[in-house]
């Protein structure tokens, strides 16, 4: 026994050269199971996924492997996959990025941070909702992790003075001269090459009697500090660049059908602000029921030391607030500039009412070309107040004015890191679209073979266990996505999901749609059933983000987890019911407000015209074969 445990912990130890080598052993079969293109292409993106889910290889070298294997195998020219690394989505989530590195540079979102908290007081159930308010919005321009990254220490913080405790198992940083973290890609390449700490105990028993109000006093922990990664999460699926998985899918959407501009930073905000706000709000009731925040009968034992902690709460607020003086100049510019920034993408084509893009010729502007416009001002604006007396002064020292921004400080503050991985999906859906164009023509009989047996497929019991299988698809589109999110990274998982849709219609021409799990084909799927595709695309996207139950789901949620104060037990208990109400609040919101906002009521005409493309038969017979499957 005592060898078999020696050799367990040295294949353990190896298991990530392990995976490395042994994956593509095992996925071999695969090549010589397809036409021999198309093999090479499935190959090479399940390796892909297997080296993300794993995490053999960094993230972010695993995003690289098609400019190595795509040219080898003869599946993709390296001309055409190397730009597919700097598309015009990564420019959006570029300018989003250093607008964030200006915005931390000047400390403003700590000043927006603690303006909000002391607006709503220090009572827990509110100052929850306070901690909550503040890290949705910041989680909205910033990446989850910096957000929650620089409010947990502030929220330690205030909780030591709330209950009058010094903590000493505390892991997060002071709140004074903390430089939060970048990115979330950033902190999962900081971990890998560490295990995950092990579950940690129960903070300390605070100094009181009443052992009601003890336990209820470390509620009060566990609860604020769970809700800082939860509102981050949820935060995060407002904007477009709130997150990565809501680039991917419009990359996606880009890639698999050029003619759409149904999706950009406008028509997402609108629909996903709403969303947010109505889960945020609802997470907050959960969590203040669950950690005692909404009934204050512990709270209420001892009015005069909770009421000295409340003081003392509140000073802290105050004092850190002061503590960052007076906005200077360069505050009140990046503060403007970031306005710019919001406003300039949300109206640039809002559907609702015509955008300033009408003013140029159609198709020249995109959101990319908004973004970057706005963050190149940071780099040359002065961060000082420009005075003529400086001029006329010829005593005045001669120093170079700082801008706004450095391109060095941008550079340390952008995870590169993440723009790899986004460019690695689209890489491997160029192949899979350039797949399907080469093919298109001498495999239409074939395909039209074939039909029966996907129809046959859409007749088994998983498919016929709802009356409209479009709505049926949407629940389990949420459901898949947001388990498997509680292993994967959040920007993998939904790249594993979405490319599989645009491998999927590459291979149903071959008649090897059976290869692939049906509940990983939700764009073919649309496609087939005649469904506009964002209708079950955008569950899978938003889905994503909605991963609560662990601590390794997101990196959040291991950065609260790592304070020590929370158990792994604690977030499965609040967690599981967050992913309930995530998927039913999406699965209405994409049946409702949705719907006008995105179309999602008719099949629109560029999918149309995907379909005639991808199938060479008529919209007539297409019909023919949706109704025959429905």
């Amino acid at each position: 026994m005592a060898v078999l445990a020696i050799l367990a912990k040295k294949v353990w130890c190896s298991r990530r050269l392990l995976v490395l080598l042994i994956a593509p052993l095992l996925l071999l079969p695969v090549v010589f199971a397809l036409p021999p293109k198309e093999g090479r292409c499935l190959f090479v993106i399940l390796l892909m996924a297997v080296y993300w889910c794993t995490e053999a290889l960094p993230l972010s070298v695993t995003a690289l492997l098609p400019i190595i294997l795509f040219p080898f195998l003869g599946i993709l020219k390296s001309k055409d996959v190397c730009p597919q690394y700097f598309v015009d989505t990564n420019f959006l989530f570029l300018s989003g990025l250093i607008m964030a590195s200006a915005i931390e540079e000047w400390n403003l979102h700590r000043r927006i941070a603690l303006k909000i908290l002391t607006f709503v007081g220090v009572r827990p159930v509110w100052l929850i909702f306070g901690m909550m308010v503040s890290t949705a919005f910041l989680s909205m321009w910033l990446s989850n992790t910096a957000s929650t990254a620089m409010m947990l220490p502030i929220a330690s913080a205030i909780l030591k003075n709330l209950f009058g405790e010094e903590e000493e198992n505390t892991v997060a940083v002071g709140t004074k001269g903390m430089n939060p973290v970048p990115m979330e890609m950033q902190f999962l390449a900081r971990r890998e090459d560490k295990d995950f700490p092990e579950e940690a105990e129960d903070p300390p028993a605070l100094a009181d009697s009443n052992k009601k109000a003890e336990e209820y006093r470390k509620n009060i922990w566990k609860g604020l500090l769970i809700s800082i990664p939860y509102a981050a999460s949820i935060g995060g699926t407002a904007t477009l660049t709130g997150t990565a998985p809501n680039l991917i899918l419009l990359g996606g959407i880009k890639s698999a059908f050029p003619q759409s501009d149904v999706v950009n930073f406008g028509s997402w905000f609108i629909f996903a602000l709403p969303l947010m706000v109505l889960f945020l709000l609802i997470a907050w009731l959960w969590i203040s029921f669950l950690y005692g925040g909404l009934f204050t009968r512990g709270w209420k034992k001892d009015t005069e030391v909770n009421a000295t902690g409340e003081e003392r709460a509140r000073a802290v607020i105050q004092e850190e607030y002061k503590s960052l003086g007076h906005m200077v100049f360069a505050e009140r510019a990046v503060f403007v500039l970031f306005c710019m920034f919001a406003i300039l993408l949300f109206f640039r084509d809002p559907k609702f009412i015509p955008g300033w893009s009408n003013l140029f010729k159609p198709g020249f502007t995109s959101d990319a070309v908004t973004g970057v416009s706005i963050v190149t001002i940071l780099f040359f604006f002065p961060s000082k107040r420009p005075s003529l007396k400086w001029w006329c002064d010829f005593k005045a020292p001669n120093t170079e004015t700082k801008p706004l921004l450095t391109w060095k400080r941008a550079e340390e503050t952008i995870p590169w890191s993440i723009i790899l991985l986004l460019g690695g999906g689209f890489a491997m859906a160029k192949a899979c679209e350039r797949g399907r164009e080469r093919k298109r023509n001498t495999e239409l009989e074939t395909s039209m073979r074939e039909k029966h047996r996907f129809s046959c497929l859409l007749h088994t019991p998983y498919w016929g266990c709802a009356r409209n299988p479009a709505v049926r698809a949407v629940v389990v589109d949420q459901r898949s996505a947001a388990p498997v999110g509680e292993r994967v990274s959040r920007a993998g998982r939904l790249h594993h999901h979405l490319r599989r849709h645009l491998l999927h219609r590459v291979c149903q021409q071959h008649g090897h749609h059976h290869h692939l799990p049906a509940r990983h084909v939700r764009a073919a799927q649309a496609i087939r059933l005649k469904v506009h595709p964002l209708y079950l695309m955008i569950p899978a996207t938003v889905g994503c983000s909605y991963a609560f139950m662990l601590p390794v789901s997101t990196p959040p949620n291991s950065i609260a987890f790592a304070t020590g104060h929370l158990l792994v037990k604690d977030m499965v208990r609040t967690g599981l019911l967050m992913n309930l109400m995530g998927i039913m609040i999406l699965n209405m919101a994409i049946n409702t407000w949705a719907q006008p906002i995105f179309q999602l009521g008719s099949f629109p005409d560029w999918a149309q015209d995907h379909l005639t493309n991808v199938t060479g038969k008529p919209p007539s017979l297409v019909a023919n074969d949706t109704l025959l499957a429905l």
